[in-house]
């Protein structure tokens, strides 16, 4: 029942950005008065549909994806004379067209998240956004390259007093390559190297060091120790066994280093300082010892003013970008894993729990969709909108057509590598789920 209703949100989810981005190639297309055959929501053979004017609208059998088919788009097309065809207009309205597609599904990320934080805005209680480290692990890189909790970034690689957000796309993307790491430990500047480690669980790289923050609790799992004890969603962490907690990887670290023996929790509920004794349970699946709990960084959550949500909503947006920009690059340059990329049955998970959480979750990995989906719609990938712009501006370059052999030839060629990388995320979302996560 779960994985279908997980199906059922992930066909919402990308119903969503299909009709959106397929929308932004037709209405520019009709803008430019070129001849739409068929608007689809899907592939495969048609189920259902109607006919407006020259344009058949349909829902085809396989649900994940969709086309508008222009007259003279596709190679081998016999409409030369036609003006109203694809390749009837001019290579910069054929660029337009291509490019409206994915630029949609910007504005739609764009707008959904103005649209949220209009209502509401997570605003971290550390305003500053300061990288202060609040955790080392032991044997981890951060600590083999002397790192100390408390120490303040001042410089990673070439950024100057970066956030804790753009420490973490450097170690993200960079496994297995030195990085330049500037620190000041009470006033005093500490120059080292840090070298991230290939995290093979995920995929990407891992320096073992965690932001400093205070941390709350997000979810309680239920039947879990945490829930049988009494803690809450909301509750603010303070000490566990007498040990202030100052991030999430000291938290974890403490519970996983019990051993199975009670811990004593201290937190803040109503203003009021307040303990539990845990007693731990082992999960065979993770192979370590839990509680049942999801905490994360304190946060507060505000309403902002039109102009304000769409400053913020730009800036997240930017932000997520260079974190793709950098994921891609980091795998083709071989510091990050292929690993770390999800599919569809990844997507459908995370589209059924943001589902069950609300709206607001659901909308935020909405937006954060529909900005994957327009980066790499504008990938130069042969059938994909990025290689149709780039074959166009190969031809402005040439100021002539390419012949329709090598059309067809980069039309298979791209046709076959996107079943290959389809093939092989849904591979690797099969062996997550059957590999243990811890």
């Amino acid at each position: 029942m779960l994985i279908l209703e997980n199906v059922v949100w992930l066909l919402v989810l990308i119903g969503v950005m299909i009709l959106v981005h397929e929308l932004g190639h037709y209405w520019v297309a009709r803008y430019f008065d070129v001849r739409i055959e068929t608007f689809s929501f899907g592939f495969g053979p048609r189920l259902w549909g109607f006919r407006r004017g020259e344009t058949d609208f349909r829902i085809s059998l396989i649900p994940f994806g969709g086309y508008v088919k222009m007259a003279g788009e596709q190679a081998g097309d016999q409409v030369a004379d036609d003006p109203r065809s694809f390749l009837g207009k001019p290579r910069w309205q054929r660029l337009a067209i291509a490019f409206a597609g994915p630029m949609m599904n910007v504005l739609l990320a764009v707008a959904l998240l103005t649209g949220l934080f209009m209502y509401k805005y997570p605003k971290p209680m550390d305003a500053s956004h300061s990288a202060v480290v609040g955790h080392v692990a032991p044997g981890s890189p951060a600590e083999r390259a002397g790192v100390r909790e408390g120490d303040r970034i001042v410089q990673f690689e070439d950024q100057v007093n970066p956030t804790w957000d753009a420490v973490a796309i450097k170690e993200f993307s960079n496994a297995n390559r030195p990085l330049r790491l500037v620190l000041d430990r009470h006033g005093r500047r500490i120059e080292t190297h840090i070298t991230p480690r290939l995290s093979e669980r995920t995929g990407i790289g891992y320096a073992g060091w965690s932001q400093q923050a205070e941390i709350q609790v997000s979810e309680v799992v239920a039947g879990m120790p945490a829930e049988k004890a009494g803690l809450r969603r909301g509750d603010l962490l303070v000490r566990i066994d007498g040990k202030p907690i100052r991030s999430l990887l000291s938290f974890h670290d403490e519970v996983r280093a019990s051993g199975g023996k009670p811990v004593v929790l201290e937190f803040m509920r109503d203003g009021q300082l307040q303990s539990l004794t845990i007693q731990p349970v082992f999960q065979e699946a993770e192979k370590r010892w839990m509680i049942g709990v999801a905490a994360d960084h304190r946060i507060v959550y505000e309403p902002l003013p039109f102009t304000q949500a769409l400053a913020q909503s730009v800036h997240h947006n930017i932000r997520g970008a260079t974190l793709i920009y950098e994921f891609l690059r980091g795998i083709v340059a071989r510091r990050m894993s292929a690993r770390s990329i999800d599919g569809p049955i990844r997507i459908a998970q995370l589209s059924g729990d943001a589902a069950r959480e609300g709206a607001y979750t659901f909308i935020h990995l909405m937006a954060a969709v529909s900005l994957n989906l327009a980066i790499i719609n504008l990938l130069p990938i042969p059938v994909l909108d990025g290689g149709v712009i780039l074959m166009l501006l190969v031809e402005m370059l040439l100021r002539r057509d390419l012949s329709m052999p090598v059309k067809e030839a980069v039309f298979k060629f791209g046709f076959v590598f996107l079943l290959m990388i389809m093939a092989f995320v849904i591979y690797n979302d099969i062996t997550k789920m059957i590999v243990p996560a811890g």
